[in-house]
């Protein structure tokens, strides 16, 4: 991030952080992969540092999660901008901000926050105001980023080994832990709708407050950040892997959508069991769509394992009123919070790029009058309607299906499909010569 002469836009933030009582702000431009990378810069520094002219080097978007350069250059300094409508608590050090940046130069074309706000667009231009909501599965270790490496990532120390779903004795142990949790969220304002303990050992589950489309994949993107964050600070690992072991439960990223008209009106209100013509075809756009734009909800080469059997996690383009194996799952009821829920990504899932896919297949199938297939009445795992294409299996297939996608280069643009395309091929070569302990142990002796 480069210096730049006084403007108004840094003078705005400025004024902004101080009124929070802010003396520092960590400012945070999201990557690829779903994570922040920041510079913490002290109030004074931001006319200087946002202002006009600001820049920030575009190496960020050639980057993988081990900061491995994958793209070919050049890297220079590209210029980015802030928005003082992004200006949150930061929960870990008093007199403190959080602000989101975001390249406005070439590669913003590669940018999956401007991918998201593209599809937003969409949406307003269709007169739809978008409210949405995450919901996170994750596990917790008592493990410390010197002791994983030590263990090189097995026979972990599973915290919480007596958590039972839902449990109301596992929620009393442990409320002290969910309640410093909650505490932090909050201080980073990010809405929580619930927060407690879920499956098994060590696993735990967060529903977000429903919101603008926008702030909802930027809270999602901040609280996956904290929390990893929060448990750290306690000696402790918060792992959001969607299949973290053969044995662990596959863990969700679910991701909660509504549409209203002009007339604040909820587009998708329909009789219960009984879907209006709009959600329909919103429904069918994502089926239809999902075999070649699975790769942006699974970005990762661990997320296609979750889509394997012994999870509840659906497996096949299907949907359903209210069920919880299907890929997509109808709410419509008396209460008039009609909304759809996409239940393919994982915990892992990149918020930017799961609710644009979700959004952009949904307007698109609204678009085109696409009717989906039947609803699944038995388990969405296996089932699949009559014609249904089959998903992608790994994360190789779903981005070459991804690179030939007409509709993907149509939504998106051509110049986002192919520096992702480029950047997951590259994820997946990274762990093709990965050999598991299972594969050893399969073939060691006898193949």
């Amino acid at each position: 991030m480069s210096a730049s002469s006084s403007s108004s836009p840094g003078s705005a933030l400025r004024a902004a952080a101080e009124a929070r009582g802010a003396r520092v702000v960590h400012v945070a431009i999201p990557d690829v992969d779903g994570g922040l990378r920041e510079r913490r810069l002290p109030v004074a520094s931001l006319e200087e540092a946002l202002g006009a002219g600001a820049s920030f080097c575009n190496v960020l978007h050639e980057w993988d999660v081990t900061d491995t350069v994958h793209g070919p250059g050049p890297f220079v300094s590209e210029s980015i901008g802030a928005d003082v409508a992004n200006l949150r608590g930061y929960p870990f050090e008093a007199h403190a901000a959080w602000l989101l940046a975001d390249f406005t130069g070439p590669h913003c074309a590669s940018s999956p926050r401007e991918l998201l706000k593209a599809q937003l667009a969409r949406a307003a231009a269709r007169g739809f105001d978008v409210r949405a909501a995450f919901e996170f599965e994750w596990l917790v270790f008592n493990e410390t980023a010197d002791s994983l490496r030590a263990k090189r990532y097995t026979a972990l120390d599973a915290w919480a080994p007596d958590n039972r779903c839902w449990d109301a004795q596992s929620a009393a142990i442990h409320a002290d832990v969910v309640s410093a949790q909650q505490d932090m969220l909050e201080a980073a304002d990010i809405g929580v709708f619930g927060l407690g303990m879920e499956l098994g050992a060590g696993c735990m589950e967060a529903t977000l407050a429903a919101t603008g489309g926008l702030r909802a994949a930027d809270d999602a993107t901040f609280f996956k950040l904290a929390s990893r964050a929060f448990f750290r600070r306690r000696g402790q690992t918060a792992c959001f892997m969607a299949q973290s072991d053969a044995n662990a439960p596959g863990l969700s990223g679910h991701i909660q959508l509504s549409l209203t008209d002009s007339e604040g009106a909820n587009v998708f209100r329909s009789a219960p069991a009984q879907l209006n013509e709009r959600a329909r075809h919103f429904i069918g756009g994502v089926l239809r769509l999902l075999p070649e734009l699975i790769a942006l909800p699974l970005h990762t080469v661990n997320a296609y394992r979750r889509l394997s059997p012994g999870n509840w996690a659906p497996r096949t383009p299907t949907w359903s009123y209210g069920g919880y194996t299907t890929a997509v799952r109808a709410v419509a009821n008396d209460a008039g919070s009609d909304r759809l829920e996409f239940r393919i990504p994982g915990a892992d899932v990149n918020p930017y790029l799961g609710l644009a896919m979700f959004l952009g297949a949904g307007l698109w199938g609204m678009e085109q009058g696409v009717e989906p297939v039947a609803a699944t009445v038995g388990d969405g795992r296996t089932h699949s309607g009559e014609g249904v294409a089959a998903l992608p299996r790994d994360l190789l297939a779903a981005a070459d299906a991804l690179a030939v996608s007409a509709a993907a280069r149509a939504l998106f643009g051509a110049p986002f499909i192919d520096a992702f395309v480029a950047s997951r091929r590259h994820e997946f070569d990274a762990l093709r010569r990965a050999v598991s302990a299972e594969e050893k142990q399969r073939y060691f002796e006898f193949a």
